[in-house]
């Protein structure tokens, strides 16, 4: 029930309208049960007495009733909405301030589309709740009871048949609904994994169309809608069931009151009209009894929603920040010329895998140095750098930044001094201006231009359009993937930073275009230390400092020209990259291997 307490936090600021909602549908349900009082007395005094003027004014207070009782219901409307949209506003506010601040490893966790159906689907049903919580958990309760009173003032014979058919509708209505329940929460969780499946057909739709997967995926999508789809089938005709069943039960309590009341209209004891109104209660008792029995299921899936969410909520981040700036926590190699970077022993493990992806990697970076970082698939390359802007924490060792361990930072200020260029290059809709300035808000047009030009994107930008107005769709779709590495470069260019990891992030450019973009990094004034993760030994082999990994392991350091003399996994790949400069006297002995003979 923490979903619910949760909710209830965020409801603080409308207690007014929580109130007033369900009051003025107190009001609006006192309107109906006086009606067929009114009616009792149209028939009692007007009808039988042949007196229209008496029916005409009884019409008129009917008509009111009706006015009052429509006023009253769109006034708990508007509040029961105002509550609802309100505190479900501030609620989805916190959920999406909390995901920001999750780190990586709980993201990863948890997955994108877990996040997208708590932001949507589920905050969706606990919106609907409390709307319908506010406006009917007190009303069908009220009318229900209030019906059986009001029949017991009329008669008391007669209203003994309430007595005994409210029991009955309960248990059959209620009975129904919860066996619907846990029913209604597997439906749930099958849309969640027919939402999952949809994202992942959209978003990958290219790949499937390059792949002509298009009727396995519509198959795979038939089979869990299909799954869906006879699962609300099934709680559909149980829920179908409790009309007939309760009708049934109505009618024959209705037969059982009339042939009750009218031996005693026969002998005089009863009015024609009081007989009326004992059915109208009766009516208004099932439709109350079928809309409370309505309004639980859909409190429960309320429920169930409200805990999803704060599911999320209970999930802490693994970073933590110190709460002041800490000035004195120096990397073991301190000296007087402050290395850039340093990792200390670092191992690294990705949460729920059980085996290390980064295992003792010791090395230390001059500033303003060029650092290359090279090995094959799953080596560890993009893990090793996500461990500099404190994306992750190593499990074991260190990592320090300009002498001063990455823990000791506080929140932001580590990342101010980093410019990072993803593997994936993500461009968010709007201009290419906004874009840019995502590195330094605070940038004027000429720096945007100039990283523009170091990062080899000025003739696209200058080429579109209203040039740094020219506006982007979602993902920098109407942009290359040349285009839009180059773009996601000026905008960690812009920010100046003393740090730049370009993660793999020339794997779209040419040849001739990745060469003048390393020489433009190179020839910047300013002293700053690069890291270039690449599969290409041409993009790194001008690197002060090449690292080599091999199964998270770091196989080799040193410049080009050391690791061509004593590294052999460098010396496959350059080779397999360059095979016109493979020696002679090289054989290869093995599967992917290849040794000097």
């Amino acid at each position: 029930m923490n979903g619910i307490k949760r909710v209830l936090h965020y409801m603080q600021g409308y207690k007014k309208q929580a109130v007033l909602a369900p009051s003025f549908k107190l009001l609006e349900a006192l309107m109906d049960l006086l009606t067929p009082l009114i009616v009792a007395a149209i028939i009692n005094q007007g009808v039988l007495k042949q007196d229209m003027g008496l029916v005409w004014k009884y019409f008129a207070l009917l008509i009111l009733l009706a006015i009052l009782g429509m006023g009253f219901s769109f006034t708990a409307q508007w509040f029961a909405a105002r509550a609802s949209v309100g505190c479900t506003t501030g609620l989805r506010q916190a959920l999406f301030d909390h995901i920001e601040n999750l780190s990586y490893t709980e993201l990863d966790t948890l997955g994108t589309d877990t996040l997208i159906t708590r932001m949507t689907s589920d905050m969706n049903q606990v919106q609907n709740g409390i709307n319908l919580a506010l406006r009917l958990l007190l009303r069908s309760p009220f009318i229900v009871l209030g019906a059986v009173i009001m029949a017991f003032t009329i008669d008391v014979k007669a209203a003994l048949v309430f007595l005994v058919t409210v029991p009955v509708l309960s248990i059959v209505v209620f009975g129904i609904m919860v066996a619907s329940i846990p029913l209604h929460r597997k439906a749930q969780n099958g849309l969640d994994r027919l939402l999952g499946t949809t994202r992942e057909n959209l978003t990958g739709v290219r790949v499937i169309r390059a792949f002509h997967k298009e009727t396995a995926e519509i198959q795979e999508f038939d089979q869990e809608n299909e799954a869906l789809t006879r699962m609300n089938e099934f709680v559909g005709r149980l829920s179908s069931f409790m009309n007939p069943a309760t009708y049934a039960i109505v009618n024959i309590a209705t037969i059982i009151l009339i042939q009750v009341g009218a031996l005693q209209v026969s002998n005089g004891s009863i009015a024609q009209g009081d007989m009326v109104a004992l059915y109208n209660y009766m009516a208004q008792i099932i439709v109350e009894l079928i809309k409370l029995a309505s309004l639980i299921i859909n409190i429960n899936k309320f429920i169930a929603c409200a805990d999803r969410i704060d599911s999320i909520f209970q999930i802490e981040s693994s970073i933590h920040y110190p709460k002041e700036k800490v000035d004195q926590a120096k990397s073991p190699r301190d000296c007087f010329d402050t290395p850039a970077v340093v990792f200390d022993h670092v191992t690294f493990q990705y949460a729920g895998t059980g085996e290390n992806a980064l295992e003792d990697i010791d090395f230390s970076v001059a500033k303003g140095s060029t650092i290359g970082v090279i090995g094959g698939t799953g080596s560890g390359k993009s893990t090793l750098v996500h461990l500099i802007p404190r994306f992750y924490d190593a499990t074991c060792g260190g990592v320090y930044i300009s002498g001063k361990n990455v823990k000791d930072y506080s929140e932001g200020e580590l990342i101010q001094r980093i410019g990072m260029v993803p593997q994936k290059a993500v461009l968010f809709e709007g201009s290419i201006r906004d874009n840019l300035l995502w590195g330094n808000p605070d940038a004027t047009d000429e720096d945007l231009w100039e990283a523009l030009t170091i990062a080899q994107g000025r003739e696209v930008v200058e080429g579109k359009e209203g040039k740094l107005d020219y506006l982007l769709e979602q993902n920098g779709r109407n942009l290359s993937g040349g285009q839009k590495q180059r773009l996601t470069i000026a905008r960690a260019l812009v920010r100046k930073p003393e740090i730049l990891i370009m993660d793999d992030s020339s794997s779209a450019l040419d040849f001739a275009t990745d060469l003048k973009l390393r020489q433009a990094i190179h020839s910047l004034d300013h002293d700053m230390t690069v890291f270039i993760v690449s599969q290409r030994t041409s993009s790194v082999r001008t690197a002060d400092q090449i690292l080599v990994l091999d199964d998270g392991k770091l196989s080799g350091i040193g410049n080009h020209e050391e690791l061509m003399q004593n590294c052999n996994l460098y010396q496959e790949i350059y080779y397999s990259q360059f095979p016109e400069e493979k020696p002679k006297d090289w054989v290869r002995i093995g599967k992917g291997e290849e040794v000097k003979a």
